[in-house]
Order: structure tokens, then C-alpha cells, then sequence
């Protein structure tokens, strides 16, 4: 069965995603064929298609979707032909109409939820589910801070936060962001384009600051995020949106108070399946309760994926971002 999908044959620019047509095979033991109604639009995509994560080449592009199982291999247990499901990893590959991938990454998506909502949600939202409640488990009452606090994981990670009785101090670019992230839950926001975010960030916390900083960001905002944290304080560094963190001195983290630093990644935190289907749970029952609200502020025809990422990478996106295949 032939279907469409993104390919790239060599690391680079947004011109170097092909739209093609090939063969999807039939699935395997363990395995699902999926068509695909949404597809999730992250940063993690423009790691891959530049090579920051290498990857063998030639290679698909995409992490998460949301469609309905068309067929199913053998020892396949919990889902069948017809359901609605989603998946926020696996091979690359979810830029594509349809798709055969391992059952295991695979939720069943409740009716509640659309399937653009599911498309945009699960990787964004599992993100902020591994943060929140495995990384740094806040208990409620925590000031905390964010950054990036208007992207598609950070409104996600204002809405949880407010749900969860944390004051969120958010990070943002422009007025517009700030105020959207206000909507969404955060305590404060920082415009870091006007100040100092971590002396303002001492300010609204008395001198106190806080017990850990969440930074999707990377470089830009390493050496300030280590100035907002507390002694013996965690740093989560989970993104890389403006550059990779190198040449890490571990001195400066005895220097700025014992503090600690991880580097964590969603894979090693939904598995095995049990974990992924309790964290999928617990962002779907937030979603039903109407605590977290998944937006789709930009749709971009799979065909136009190269201009999707280059839209994103220059921050011209707001809040979530789905490819639509057809």
C-alpha cells in the first residue's frame, strides 16, 4: 500500500524535506498500521532534520500522531482495527499518511479528545507530565520557573502548573506571549527581551528563588537559569531551542550552591508500557476535567512541512502546531 511522506536525505536546511511516495508494509508481530488523521509539529523534528540528533540518513522526520488503527499484527493485545489512537515516539516517521509502528508506543485516544488535540498533546504534554510529576515531582505550593512559557509545551506547563496549586514564573519573548501565558496559568512572566530574568526572578521570589528551573531553551539561558535557583536547587535542562549547552564547568554548580543538573528525555520515562498508559491517564483526565486546554494555532498541509519548520524555528508560531496529511 503506497502513501505520502517526509523524507530527508541529507541533514540541513528546511530544503532538504522531500515529500515522497512509498510503500508501507504490513504489520508485524507486535505492530500496528496507523492512517493518520494529525500530526504533532515539535523542536525535537529540527534536531533531527539539521543532525543535532544524528540519525542514519535517509530518514522520515516526526514523533507524534494521532489517527486510527487500520490493521493489526499478531500478538497485539489492548487495541484493534477501528480504534482511535495516539503516540507521542517511535521510529521516526509520523510526517506521513499512514504509518506501521510498534503497539507498544500507542494509546487509545478517548472520544473526548480530537484527533488534532491528540496529535499536538501527547508529546507536548508527556513532556510536561515526566517534568512535573517524575523529574521534579511538585507537590503544589512551589515557585517554580519556566522557560519558553508561550510554546506549545510551555502552555501546557502553565495550565498543569496552575492545576496543580505551583506559581509558574514564565519566560517570554514579547507582550503578546506574556499575556497568553498569563491566560494559560502562569504566576508571573519575564519578558527576557527587556530584562534580566533571573534578577527578576530573585525579586518576585524576596531573594528566596526557586527549587528548580525547567529550560527547554539551552544555551542562551543556561548561566542565567543556574542564577534563579536556590542551594542544592535542580536545573532540568530538557531542550536545546536556541543551541546546545556545552563546556559545562561543574565547578560553577558548587560555586552557585550545590546545585544539581539533568538532562532528561521522555523516552526513559514511558517505559515500560504500564508508565506510558498511567502518564497518558493522568494528561487525558486533566484534558476531560477541562484543566488543560490544547489550542491548534497553526495547520499546515503535510506538503508544506518545510515551511512549518522554518516558521517555527523563527518563533513565528504560538501555542501548538499540527501537520494535516491529504
Amino acid at each position: 500500500m503506497k502513501a505520502k511522506s517526509i523524507l530527508i536525505r541529507s541533514h540541513g536546511g528546511p530544503e532538504v524535506i522531500e515529500l515522497t511516495e512509498s510503500d508501507v508494509p504490513d504489520p508485524g508481530t507486535g505492530e500496528v498500521r496507523i492512517r493518520q488523521h494529525a500530526i504533532g509539529l515539535n523542536f525535537i523534528d529540527i534536531y533531527f532534520r539539521t543532525g543535532l540528533y544524528p540519525n542514519a540518513l535517509p530518514h522520515g522526520l516526526g514523533a507524534e500522531g494521532a489517527g486510527v488503527i487500520e490493521a493489526v499484527g499478531e500478538n497485539v493485545r489492548g487495541l484493534k482495527e477501528g480504534d482511535r489512537i495516539a503516540y507521542p515516539q517511535g521510529p521516526l516517521g509520523a510526517y506521513a499518511e499512514l504509518r506501521t509502528m510498534p503497539a507498544a508506543t500507542v494509546v487509545k485516544l478517548p472520544k473526548e479528545i480530537s484527533f488534532e488535540q491528540g496529535a499536538a498533546v501527547m508529546l507536548k504534554g508527556l513532556t510536561v507530565q515526566y517534568l512535573f510529576r517524575q523529574t521534579y515531582r511538585l507537590q503544589g505550593g512551589e515557585t517554580i520557573v519556566f522557560h519558553a512559557a508561550a510554546g506549545g509545551v510551555g502552555l501546557i506547563a502553565c495550565q498543569w502548573a496552575r492545576a496543580l496549586g505551583v506559581r509558574l514564573i514564565g519566560t517570554v519573548s514579547s507582550p503578546e506571549k506574556a499575556a497568553l501565558a498569563k491566560k494559560s496559568g502562569a504566576w508571573q512572566t519575564i519578558d527576557y527581551s527587556k530584562e534580566n530574568f533571573a534578577e527578576r526572578v530573585a525579586a518576585l521570589t524576596n531573594g528566596a528563588k526557586v527549587p528548580v528551573v525547567y529550560d527547554g531553551v539551552g544555551k542562551t539561558t543556561w548561566e542565567g537559569s543556574l542564577d534563579c535557583l536556590q542551594p542544592r536547587g535542580l536545573m532540568v535542562s530538557f531542550g536545546n531551542a536556541s543551541g546546545a549547552v556545552t563546556g559545562v564547568n561543574l565547578g560553577i554548580l558548587a560555586q552557585k550552591g550545590s546545585l544539581f543538573v539533568t538532562r532528561p528525555t521522555l523516552a526513559t520515562h514511558v517505559v515500560p508500557r504500564a508508565r506510558l498508559e498511567e502518564s497518558s491517564a493522568e494528561l487525558f483526565d486533566l484534558m476531560r476535567q477541562g484543566k488543560i486546554e490544547v489550542t491548534i494555532e497553526q495547520r499546515y498541509p503535510l506538503a508544506e512541512a518545510a515551511r512549518a519548520h522554518q516558521d517555527l524555528a523563527a518563533r513565528k508560531t504560538v501555542g501548538s502546531t499540527v501537520l494535516v496529511p491529504g
